[in-house]
């Protein structure tokens, strides 16, 4: 639970420089359950864009923050 903690914790530091300014503005909230990272969007159609290029958003987040610690990403 606490290693959960602190990597959410750095993917929420970092989600900006990872995403860019435009998707970390329209992010509402972000958690981690079971090796899945939720992301809760406030732009439908951005959200449809992301969940298209969802295996590119993963390759960002293993390569800044490891290949084991996210299996999938959700946008909500």
């Amino acid at each position: 639970r606490q290693r959960q903690m602190c990597i959410r914790d750095r993917l929420i530091g970092m989600w900006q420089e990872l995403m860019g300014p435009t998707i970390a503005s329209r992010t509402a909230r972000m958690f981690i359950k079971k090796k899945t990272l939720y992301v809760n969007m406030n732009s439908a159609p951005l959200k449809q864009e992301l969940n298209m290029s969802k295996a590119k958003v993963l390759k960002l987040i293993h390569k800044k923050v490891g290949i084991d610690i996210i299996d999938d990403v959700k946008f909500l």
